[in-house]
Parts: structure tokens; sequence; C-alpha cells
């Protein structure tokens, strides 16, 4: 990082609540006390947030901020987040005007008015550009939110063939800001389950779009020593600074910048666009021959993954540096709206009741009423890989992957031969990751072959993965998912219960190569694959390179 005296809106201490004490008991737990975000609606302790009704927008449009504020005044920032930061637009001392916050924001809106507005000049660099809200406290703390936009590329300021899609399916997935995700929240007749809609029009929660260096991650930092309690660091950092439950398992701050501020820094010109531009948008990668993902990459619509595979057909290329491909989800009200039914899709799905439309139901995608294997489009599938390198998952395991097809392109320059393992240091492996059912035939990893995994897939690399976690007895132990995510995903499966949790439950993560007509795909298949780029691994940073170079020159 070149020195700069950038002055980061998020410099200087941030806003606490005064100290209070409560009644704690010994069988409490993140699992028995999840907590959501949303305003506190104090004016003695005051806040700012706002959103936006869309998260891309073209230069020269005007992006309107609803907002709701119980400070007397209040002040937004807007800097292009990257390598090189930039500051775009300033409004200071605001008026602050509350409204309230509907219990259901979650998945209605939180309607609140305009409160300010920014037109993009029509020469904007294209990016990602992050929006800081923030006001003073009696007390002479600040309060600080995020929001963002993403300025997309014309033909007049597109600046390469490299099209990042940020995985924004995934991060509305786990934004819990009003009341509920999709993994839990206040829906539901107690009160108490995750929602199936949840509304693109409110704010982040906190940690999905900035986060202060150091912050910690899903996969552990290191191996246990035996018999050591299973550790969940990023629930534990979460609550002592007060940020999201689930804000380290999506978002730009944790995965997609990583990728941007390397890539930047690597000299690769690229620009950004968000699923919801795929889905609306098809036509967008027709000025592109690289389209890119990475980290926490889980969630997608059938529309998605159709105009990624015409994309390759017809001659472009798709590199995929993440893991978890997993859940199919609607988009409704022109983007407004994101489903996913999950586990409960057969049941309640309207889709899945109709023979002609089941196979959109926001079931898995190897689930039996979906029936589109992941490996379709990205090589892989979500249900053949899942979990390592943290809680009861694999958390001795290598954290890297072991070489089995050095001479293949995507090695060229790294000096790796078969066996050695790459990425270990960086810890590259984990924490969800994906695979293929495989044997091994003569030292090599081969598919198995199945309905809807093409039959060229090339298995370069790849480490073990579980989709349970195993679960030793021990002094003190309380387990985290145990074997709840395979219980739903091999009931939501064709074969009979007990074949598909035997299917499921034992995987691998993968690095795959395959041709799909005139184009080729190069998945990565693990979350944690940016911090190879981050912390530096040369190994992950020439096989990086290699894809890049070679798919953005086709």
């Amino acid at each position: 990082m070149p020195k700069t005296t950038f002055p980061y809106p998020e410099n200087g201490p941030h806003a606490i609540r005064p100290w209070a004490v409560r009644k704690g008991h010994g069988d409490e737990h993140f699992l028995s006390d999840y907590r959501y975000m949303g305003p506190r609606e104090d004016p003695d302790l005051p806040e700012a947030f706002v959103y936006t009704t869309a998260m891309s927008f073209d230069p020269g449009e005007t992006v309107e901020f609803h907002g709701s504020s119980t400070a007397k005044t209040w002040n937004l920032q807007i800097y292009r987040d990257g390598h090189v930061p930039e500051m775009v637009h300033e409004a200071f001392d605001l008026p602050g005007r509350f409204t309230p916050t509907s219990p259901t924001a979650y998945m209605d809106g939180c309607d609140w008015p305009v409160v300010h507005s920014w037109t993009i000049p029509k020469d904007q660099r294209p990016g990602f550009y992050l929006v800081v809200t923030s006001c003073v406290r009696p007390s002479g703390e600040r309060f600080l939110s995020h929001h963002f936009v993403v300025v997309r590329a014309t033909p007049e300021t597109q600046r390469g063939k490299i099209l990042l899609m940020l995985c924004t399916g995934t991060w509305t997935s786990y934004n819990d800001w009003g009341g509920a995700n999709h993994y839990f929240g206040t829906w539901g007749p107690n009160g108490n389950e995750p929602s199936p809609h949840l509304s693109l029009h409110r704010p982040w929660t906190r940690g999905l779009l900035w986060l202060p260096k150091g912050a910690a991650r899903v996969a552990q930092p290191h191996a246990p020593a035996m018999n050591d309690l299973t550790g969940y660091p990023s629930k534990e950092w979460g609550y002592s600074q007060g940020f999201g439950q689930y804000y380290a398992a999506a978002g730009w701050a944790q995965f997609d910048r990583h990728f941007a501020v390397w890539a930047e820094k690597e000299g690769y010109d690229f620009d950004i666009i968000t699923q919801t531009d795929l889905h609306y948008r098809p036509e967008i990668l027709d000025r592109y021959s690289c389209l890119v993902t990475v980290g926490h990459d889980e969630y997608w619509s059938w529309e998605m993954r159709q105009t990624v595979e015409d994309f390759v057909e017809k001659g472009g290329n798709f590199s995929r540096f993440g893991g978890n491909f997993l859940w199919q989800i609607r988009l409704e009200d022109d983007g407004a709206r994101q489903v996913c039914w999950k586990v409960k899709a057969p049941e309640h799905d309207p889709m899945a009741k109709d023979p002609a439309t089941k196979h959109l139901a926001t079931a898995s995608w190897e689930s039996g009423i979906v029936n589109w294997p992941g490996a379709s489009t990205t090589g892989v599938n979500g249900c053949h890989g899942m979990y390592a390198s943290w809680g009861g998952f694999a958390p001795r395991g290598s954290r890297g992957f072991t070489v089995y097809r050095p001479d293949h392109w995507a090695f060229d320059g790294t000096d790796l031969r078969y066996a050695d393992v790459f990425g270990a240091e960086a810890g590259i492996f984990g924490y969800e990751v994906d695979g293929l059912d495989y044997t091994v035939t003569k030292g090599l990893p081969y598919p198995v072959a199945a309905p809807g995994v093409p039959d060229n897939i090339e298995i370069l690399a790849m480490s073990p993965a579980t989709l349970f976690e195993y679960e030793h007895m021990g002094p003190g132990y309380r387990y985290y998912v145990r074997d709840s995510d395979l219980v739903g995903l091999a009931e939501l499966a064709e074969p009979p219960y007990e074949e598909a949790r035997r299917n499921f439950q034992y995987g691998a993560g993968m690095v795959v190569s395959m041709t799909r007509g005139k184009g080729e795909v190069f998945c990565a298949g693990t979350c944690e694959w940016v911090m190879g780029l981050t912390r530096r691994d040369s190994f992950t940073e020439e096989i990086t390179r290699n894809a890049l170079d070679r798919f953005s020159a086709s």
C-alpha cells in the first residue's frame, strides 16, 4: 500500500452505548442470543442511516439517498474504495430527519424519505464507492454507518476486458439489518425464524462493507492443539467490537475488496457490476472477455447462471476465485426483493408446487426440485465440498491445496510439482469450499460421471472438506452448525435421505478447469482464496495472474 494522507472517514474512535449491567446465565451462547442490526431511535444516542433503491448506477445518473437520523445534524461522505482511495463527494451538517423504522423493514423496506442526492459526474471512474454517514453524540463520540454505490462503466469509461461481479446475492442473504436475514431473524409465528423475503431498500449490517484491519475471519488463524476447545473467532470478535453476527460470512470488506485492492495494485484494469446487473442487464457482458467472482459466492438466480453459461458458450471466460455455490434465489420488484426459502422450499415456495416452475424453486441447486448442479456453470458443486478450517470442520486440515496436475496452464511459472501443497501458510482453504464426487486412478483424481456434471472437467488441485461438524466429546464443548446443514441438504436431495447424507457428508474443495463451447472456466473453489492475495502467497498470486492474463487476452 503506497503512503497516503487520505483522510479515511472511519479514523478515530467509534461510539459505544453507555455502560449497562444485566444478569448473565451459564447456558448463554451466541446461538441462544442472536442480535440483528437495527436503529436505536433514541435522540439521546443519535444515529444516521441511509440506503439507496439501487446498488449500481451509470455516470450522469443521480443517486438518491433515503435516510433517517435522530441527530440534529449529520454528515455524508463518498469515496472510491480501492488500492488508492479517492474522496468524490462530501456533505456536512445536513439537517437530521427522523422516520420510524417498520418492524418488518427487513422484508418490506424502510420507506424513508430522500434526504440527500449525488449526481455522478459523466466521466466518473467506474468502481466501488463507500458511502459513510456519521454524526456526533453529546459525549463527543462519532456514530458511523456504511452504504455503497457501484458506478458502472459505459463504453466511454470502460477500463479493460475484465469484469468483477460482486457477490451481492450472498451479501443480501447475510444482511440482517432491520430484523432478519436468510439465516436468523424475527420472521415467523414465534418471531425467531429467518426470512425467505429480504428487501434491498434498507441499510447494511455493520461489517459487511467496512472493517478495521485485523478483523477476525471465519477460518481459524492456526490449527488447534490436541484436545483444544473448538473456536469461532469471528463470533467472538464481532461481539467484542459491535459488528453483525454474520459480518465475517460475506460482503465487500471481508472478501471482494481483497481482490479489488490486489488487482488494482497489480495494474489490472477492471470494471465492477453487481449480481442484480447480471440478472437484469445480461448484455453488459458483451463488452468483456473475462468475468470474475471472488470470495463467498453462494446465491445466484436462474437468470444469472444462464447468462454466464451463454457468455462462456459464445467465447467468454469465467474466473471464479470463490466458494460455496449452493442456493438459487429469485429477484422480484425489479431487484428490490430477494427470495430464498432454502430447506423450506419444497413445502412453502409457490414455484415448487407447479411442475412447470419447480426448477425456479429457491432450494439448493442439487436438490430434487431444482436439479441443476452447479458444476454446469462453475465446474464444481456446493454440496460436494462445504466446510474446512474452522470450528469442528477439519480444524487441523492442510489449509492449502495439494497439486495433482502441475502441467496445466494455471500453474505456469509456479514451479509447483505433483503432491506439492500451496496456500497453506496464507490459509486459502476454507471456510466454505466447492468440489465434486471423485475417484482416484493411478494417483490422479477424476470426477465421477453424474447428471449435470460436464465430462471434460480437470481436477487440478484439491483438499478434503466435510459437510458436518465432526463432534468430539470434551470439557465445555458447544458446537455451532453440527450436522444441521447436512440434514437440510440431504432432505432436499432426490435419493433416499440416508443415501444423500452419505453422499454429501465427506467432500473436497477443488481447483478445476473446463472448456464450454468457445469459452473456458477456471474455478478455485474456496472462499479464502483472496487471503492468498492479501497475504502475498506467491503461488496463489501467480495462478490468479495466469487466469486473468489468459482470459482477458481472449
